[in-house]
């Protein structure tokens, strides 16, 4: 049975969508098998992170967890059998609190629970670093269940924000469906049980890495996205209105009079969603353009505002 995600994570209940992904990324970085070659324990603790954050990182699922609906391995809960201090948790078999009753007995994998009472050989974890794994100090005590396998996806922008299915291939041939959360973030690990390599114990899982391709026109910031947004310079003096992009699609943009490059304008509801759906906004950096091609009319006007009305422009910090 898996730790309680938030203390894996290290964070508190109340904790934002971007505090759980900064924790879960500080914690895949540190622990990730390719930076500890050969070190079982940062191999188990970048196993449990991800399992965390496959869970706080949802905002369904971390919705359900919250609720008791799932437990910290994602699966559904069962409540309804007293109990108090039992062997399996505080409060009751299965830890769910006063009165809960946290396991399927239907559902039980009985290789899992050897697993955490024996400890896995191997990687540490279900399937560990090499084909079989093995319970570690008991040379292959019950059934071996198959490695664990990793890959990278690269996702576009849009698809980390509305959400997405993709495929992915493996190298022995087979191709799994991976579905994209809305509001996925670059490095986000998603875990796939049972996804891995098989073993007569039962198959591994399969630990996905999400790559977010840079976005020609957003940059993300927490929650909220940035981008340039080039205006005219009568619109900039004048005001007016110009079609500003989304990643919803293009929408109205009211430019005020006197606008200035540097000037922001922010589009609510236009950015990435937190764990809870609520999306971030959309900030539109404004950037006076010149037109491409000299203009004669324009340069006679510059020339004789400049004898006329000079000014010094403000410094901008």
């Amino acid at each position: 049975m898996a730790r309680d995600p938030y203390q894996e994570l290290g964070v508190s209940r109340g904790a934002s969508a971007e505090e759980i992904r900064k924790a879960f990324r500080t914690l895949a970085k540190k622990h990730h098998p390719d930076a500890n070659p050969g070190d079982k324990a940062s191999e188990e603790k970048f196993k449990r992170v991800s399992a965390a954050f496959d869970v706080l990182g949802d905002p369904e699922k971390r919705r359900k967890f919250d609720a008791g609906e799932i437990d910290a391995d994602g699966r559904e809960t069962m409540r309804g059998f007293g109990g108090g201090g039992g062997p399996f948790g505080g409060g009751g078999y299965g830890g769910g609190g006063p009165g809960g009753f946290r396991t399927e007995f239907e559902n039980i994998d009985l290789s899992d629970i050897l697993g955490e009472v024996f400890g896995r050989g191997g990687g540490g974890a279900r399937g560990g670093a090499g084909p079989g794994g093995g319970f570690g100090g008991f040379g292959g005590f019950g059934p071996q269940r198959g490695a664990d396998v990793r890959a990278r996806l690269e996702i576009d922008l849009e698809e980390a924000i509305q959400g997405a299915k993709k495929r992915i291939a493996f190298t022995d041939g087979r191709t799994i469906e991976v579905a994209i959360p809305k509001g996925a973030s670059d490095g986000q690990t998603l875990r796939l049980k049972d996804q891995g390599a098989p073993g007569k114990g039962g198959p591994g899982d399969a630990f996905i890495e999400l790559v977010v391709r840079p976005h020609p026109t957003y940059r993300r910031e927490g929650d909220n996205l940035l981008m340039d947004l080039p205006v005219t310079v009568y619109d900039a003096v004048l005001g007016g209105k110009v079609q500003a992009p989304t990643p919803d699609g293009a929408v109205t943009l009211t430019i005020p009079k006197a606008a200035n490059t540097g000037q922001v304008l922010r589009l609510k509801g236009r950015g990435m969603p937190d764990v809870r759906g609520r999306r971030g906004d959309l900030l539109a950096r404004l950037v006076v353009t010149l037109p491409e091609r000299p203009d004669s009319q324009l340069e006679k006007f510059a020339a004789a505002w400049r004898k006329e009305r000079p000014y010094t422009p403000k410094r901008r910090t």
